[in-house]
């Protein structure tokens, strides 16, 4: 039997390699580092990593590449679990961090330098880099790259020991400096770093470099491929120097991807970390930013982020993703899922003046109107209501099918109103519309045959409560941020937007959605981290449609 859609690239590597019963076993990691909170990239490697070996009937290691205490802390650590974990995906027993292997790691270093593949320099960073020649010229050897093993092995064993201070000595692997791949002039092994580890506190003072560590981390956990991304494909020989020579039992593959570049969007942890310590987004939560914790905020669901990685699929071709391509995920997603509810977020009172003062109608409303199990909802109608101000226009057009002086429209769920009087305030502002109901107009009486071309929401002044409604747009102005020189001047202005709206009283109840539709406006979540007892904030997740849709094809029109 045949498979349902074609295999990617990577999936493919893996279906040739284990069609057989005898082939190797799938078994894949995810290694973060532990300095930043993950973004829609890890997301992307994050389900490709968990889903092949779920695919294959294997198994996924998340191993946290903690080798630079300098950068990492346990805050970051407990943040990626979280989200890994709601994304859907459970690692078991499977749950490993590179300082696990500091031991062996060192025992490996040691090895290297007993065979004659590693030695201490003693020259400093800049000579080093000065050494090491351009993508043009080849480097030249370390006045010191001929130490015998035992001088070797004496000075790192004394690097281990403290008796050197940060930058004065470091391990590199002695491999070719006129290599044609920068990767292989004598890399970095091993440095001096005297500051305390989160897990190994002050048992180390040298800690391994990326390359070696992951690469020999892999083969320890007996993972078969290595997944990552396409900037990594000229480190692959030094990866597998580095397995051929320490001769680990495990040989994995390393396998590379494009990464996920999203437009509008900035996935640099260094550059985040810049717009939060200077206070330009609210945090690595910040609902406008595109990391997981953000996004979970804003309101994205898990299922829409998982939709968005399948449908960009897997590549070996870098290019940029619109952003609607996620809002589309998660519109779709939340369009099956979300109830949907009435809000106004720019208030216009309304009187009905000829409904009895303190008269309380109960309707009921559909939760959704494809979903019929989503079942019905009361909702009051008073003499009091409001609209939103767009919903009314004195000097309405032709096309205008809502409320005008003297025109009618029918309020969601209820009755077909007219306006009778415009009220205004010294400066001419319009403060109130006084209104007149036609009884025999409730919706789904079938006791008029009178129609309307316009149908708004609304909701009643007395049965609805007080919310502060933040409007999230799209942080950045430009298409690539990345390739500003001054990030600040890409920020939109208009990312954020705070009103004060008023909603049904149905969601300030006990058991309300958390996330949900307000009708003709948009998918809407409580903002758990701001809102208490006293004030209910909320955040705008995704509009009902792509508003920048146009915006982005002009601007790509335009080069």
């Amino acid at each position: 039997m045949k498979d349902s859609k074609p295999r990617d690239f990577i999936r493919q590597i893996i279906h040739d390699e284990t069609k057989n019963q005898d082939s190797r076993k799938v078994i894949t990691r995810f290694p973060p580092e532990p300095n930043g909170f993950l973004h829609i990239g890890h997301a992307k490697s994050i389900c490709l990593n968990f889903a092949v070996a779920n695919e294959n009937k294997g198994k996924t290691f998340l191993r946290f590449d903690d080798t630079n205490p300098l950068k990492e802390d346990d805050i970051y650590v407990q943040s990626i679990k979280e989200d890994v974990s709601w994304l859907g995906f459970d690692w078991e027993d499977r749950l490993t961090f590179a300082s696990d292997y500091f031991e062996n790691l060192y025992q490996a270093a040691i090895k290297l330098i007993n065979k004659g593949l590693a030695y201490v320099d003693s020259l400093n960073a800049n000579e080093i880099r000065e050494y090491r020649g351009t993508l043009t010229e080849p480097g030249k050897d370390s006045p010191y790259r001929n130490r015998s093993p035992e001088e070797n092995l004496e000075l790192f064993k004394r690097m281990k020991n403290g008796e050197f201070s940060d930058g004065e000595m470091i391990l590199r692997a002695k491999i070719d400096m006129k290599s044609p791949n920068m990767n292989m002039r004598d890399p970095a092994i091993y440095r001096i770093r005297k500051h305390a580890h989160q897990r190994t506190a002050d048992k180390w003072c040298i800690y391994p470099m990326y390359d070696f560590a992951h690469a020999l981390s892999d083969a320890y956990e007996g993972i078969t491929y290595s997944l990552c991304t396409l900037e990594f494909e000229d480190h692959r020989p030094l990866y597998n120097w580095f397995i051929e020579q320490v001769e680990t039992e495990h040989r994995p593959r390393q396998i590379e991807f494009s990464r996920l570049n999203m437009a509008y969007a900035l996935t640099s942890k260094r550059k985040l970390h810049g717009l939060i310590i200077n206070k330009i987004v609210d945090g690595w939560d910040d609902p406008r930013l595109v990391t997981i914790s953000g996004m979970r905020r804003r309101g994205y669901p898990p299922n829409a982020i998982l939709d968005f990685c399948e449908r960009i699929g897997i590549t070996k071709k870098d290019n940029y993703i619109e952003m609607g391509v996620l809002e589309n995920s998660v519109r779709e997603e939340l369009g099956d899922t979300t109830q949907r509810r009435m809000g106004v977020l720019d208030p216009l009172k309304v009187t009905i003046q000829n409904f009895e003062n303190d008269k309380v109608e109960v309707l009921e409303a559909q939760n959704h109107p494809q979903i019929p199990e989503f079942g019905m909802r009361k909702i009051s109608f008073t003499k009091e209501l409001y609209i939103e101000r767009s919903d009314f226009k004195e000097d309405a057009p032709r096309k205008f099918h809502r409320l005008k002086p003297g025109g009618e429209v029918r309020l969601r769920y209820a009755y077909i109103i007219k306006c009778e009087e415009v009220i205004k305030d010294s400066s001419g502002n319009i403060e109130e519309l006084i209104c007149s109901y036609d009884p025999d107009t409730k919706s789904g009486t079938g006791k008029s045959d009178k129609k309307v071309k316009g149908t708004i929401h609304w909701v009643s002044a007395e049965h609805s409560f007080d919310a502060e409604i933040r409007l999230y747009d799209r942080l950045f102005k430009v298409h690539n941020p990345a390739a500003s020189d001054d990030l600040e001047k890409t920020i939109n202005p208009d990312s954020l937007k705070t009103v004060q709206a008023k909603l049904e009283d149905s969601l300030g109840a006990e058991g309300a959605p958390p996330s949900f539709q307000l009708e003709r406006t948009g998918y809407f979540c409580l903002d758990t981290k701001l809102s208490n007892e006293k004030k209910r904030i909320y955040n705008r997740t995704v509009t009902l449609r792509d508003s920048w849709a146009k915006i982005e094809k002009a601007a790509m029109s335009q080069g």
